[in-house]
């Protein structure tokens, strides 16, 4: 399983969530408390908004903690909102195009889980994503193909639904080729101004997700911090990062944690077949 987050407030270096926390996303990436894949050394990848509207990315297969050109990079860039990932593949190839974020116009997206037994549904999946989103797919994973049905279900117009009707997609695809549980997932997902976080999966067993606790408390709980992140900051994690477990919460299972505008909130979330 890999590793990622998302961090949404006041702009910040990078590098005060990647690199300066203990237990942060790059330390993650050399010893996640994941049993089930406590490296993540497949590539990293970040993607932030800054001058432009559509999103800087920086992407690589290297280790994220021995690349020195990502710890430069976040020590001179600040974003109000950017998601970062850390990698450990099950069956795609160690390969640029296959590092998260998967960015498409103004959107980034980042994945941690599986779709079951793709190699027995890619081809259906493949042919239900939309002409215009198709050739954006320059990889080979389930997470871009993800992202990209998400599209073609109108993320654009609609993130909610369009993420319940590309999970129900992909687990009425696999009931009818005989796999009856297809899908487990956290994600991320963001327009640049708004930030949308799922965890889900078939069998009710997602990997886990968290989010930060209201910044005024984080504030109290650690002075040091005070103002750092802004008014309404969340930030959104696989694995809680710093020394300060009661920052963190955890995402239920079946629910979509939703930053828009300042305003947080935690809805269920349900696959619309």
């Amino acid at each position: 399983m890999c590793r990622w987050l998302g961090y949404s407030g006041g702009r910040i270096k990078l590098s005060e969530l990647l690199f300066k926390p203990k237990n942060n996303l790059i330390d993650q990436s050399m010893s996640s408390r994941s049993a089930e894949t406590p490296t993540n050394a497949d590539g990293f990848g970040v993607g932030w908004y800054g001058l432009n509207d559509q999103p800087g990315l920086f992407r690589s297969i290297r280790p994220a903690w021995n690349d020195f050109n990502l710890r430069d990079l976040s020590d001179n860039v600040e974003s109000h909102l950017f998601l970062a990932h850390v990698r450990a593949t099950s069956m795609a190839t160690v390969q640029e195009t296959n590092c998260h974020p998967f960015r498409y116009k103004n959107w980034l997206f980042v994945h941690n889980g599986e779709i079951f037994e793709i190699e027995k549904i890619r081809r259906d999946l493949l042919m239900a994503v939309a002409p215009k989103y198709f050739e954006n797919i320059l990889g080979t994973t389930d997470s871009e193909l993800m992202f990209h049905l998400a599209l073609t279900f109108g993320l654009e117009q609609d993130p909610p639904r369009a993420l319940s009707r590309m999970a129900g997609f992909i687990e009425k695809t696999g009931r009818e080729h005989g796999i009856p549980e297809s899908l487990w997932m956290t994600l991320g997902v963001t327009d640049g101004t708004n930030l949308f976080s799922v965890r889900y999966a078939s069998d009710q067993q997602a990997p886990t997700l968290y989010h930060s606790t209201d910044v005024q408390d984080i504030y109290k709980i650690n002075p040091e911090t005070q103002g750092l992140f802004g008014e309404d900051a969340r930030a959104i994690v696989s694995e809680p990062a710093g020394v300060y477990a009661e920052m963190w919460e955890e995402v239920p299972q079946a629910s979509i944690a939703i930053v828009r505008e300042g305003d947080f909130s935690i809805q269920k979330f349900k696959p619309d077949y």
